[in-house]
């Protein structure tokens, strides 16, 4: 994913935008026909193609979304092929919105018939999204039973784990900390272990990895590690349906990165960020299995017919809707798309 954002960051951004409760069920049609046309092509090797057809078919289905939306984190830049680029004019018109896409999650995770592929969509009024750059992020998330706790960026992941485990009510040793498994996070993954928590490590998904502690049934407390900033956006829009709360600050490496964070708007990359600051307003996000893993089921394609698992979860109300659906497909094998 790569992000470019028109209007820059603004410090007080505008209230969001009042979104229609029908729009959920228009997101989900449009991971759905991302995450089909995407399995068709898993286990393959052939990222590219994979990625091309999971934005075509999510482009192809926003044209049926009542929104005036424009794309302010998208898969690429104008002109890296059939991508959804950034800045990009999406929906059949009416109400205004900003819309984050990445229309095929962990790219070679599905090239490989990995887990946790993902195709994933969230929308906001104007100003609702922090506006970040393809850099590195770090990232602490909690569920809702631990939001009140005591948690600061630099602080010892030792004491981040204390903190979760006072807010909860639980010994530490039945903390369980989820990290990407990743040799920077090395160091890290030891001191959790050393302060009597449990971890559970993960190959891919740093965006599924920051949902888990927010989900009841993943047996997930705490997600701590350095991963995507687009990413972290989009686990603050999930979150904010979920109850859940993420602590965030970007962690460029160089120069040109530190750059790119001044280019949209943001004048102190040092800035630490609350879920609410990466997510504003009303925010609907809906996310569909391209293949099986922590939180959702792969789609299951046959020669006229699909299976997909998608959730769709909103601010205003708070509801997580879990979605299983059985598709009919077109002649071409694409689902059906339109009103």
């Amino acid at each position: 994913m790569h992000t470019v954002v028109q209007p820059p960051y603004m410090d007080h951004r505008s209230e969001a935008t009042k979104l229609d409760a029908f729009l959920s069920l228009d997101l989900i049609r449009t991971v759905e026909a991302a995450a089909i046309a995407a399995a068709r092509w898993v286990g393959k090797g052939d990222e590219q193609s994979a990625d091309a057809a999971a934005a075509q078919a999510m482009r192809q289905a926003l044209r049926h979304v009542a929104i005036q939306g424009k794309v302010v984190v998208g898969d690429g830049p104008r002109g890296s092929g059939p991508v959804l680029y950034v800045g990009e004019s999406v929906g059949a018109g009416g109400t205004a919105a900003e819309v984050i896409v990445d229309s095929l999650g962990c790219i070679t995770r599905a090239a490989r018939s990995g887990s946790d592929s993902l195709s994933v969509i969230a929308v906001a009024g104007p100003g609702g999204f922090l506006p970040v750059p393809p850099v590195y992020m770090d990232k602490i998330a909690v569920g809702p039973a631990a939001v009140g706790a005591h948690i600061a960026i630099d602080a010892p992941v030792g004491d981040i784990v204390h903190a979760v485990a006072g807010a909860t009510s639980r010994p530490v040793s039945e903390i369980t900390v989820c990290i990407l498994d990743r040799p920077r996070h090395g160091q890290l993954v030891h001191a959790v272990r050393e302060s009597g928590a449990q971890v559970r490590l993960i190959s891919d998904g740093d965006l599924v990895g920051a949902l888990l502690p927010s989900l009841h049934d993943s047996g997930v407390d705490l997600y701590v590690g350095t991963g995507g900033a687009q990413e972290g956006v989009l686990a603050a829009a999930a979150l904010r349906g979920l109850g859940g709360r993420i602590v965030a600050r970007l962690a460029p490496l160089t120069d040109d990165e530190r750059s790119q964070i001044a280019a949209v708007g943001i004048t102190d990359p040092a800035r630490v960020y609350g879920t609410e600051d990466l997510a504003q307003g009303e925010v609907i996000f809906a996310a569909c299995g391209v293949t099986g893993g922590a939180l959702l089921d792969g789609a299951e394609l046959g020669p006229r017919d699909a299976s997909t698992h998608a959730v769709v979860i909103r601010s205003r109300t708070g509801s997580v809707r879990w979605i299983k659906t059985h598709h009919r497909l077109d002649e071409s094998g694409n689902l059906r798309t339109g009103n």
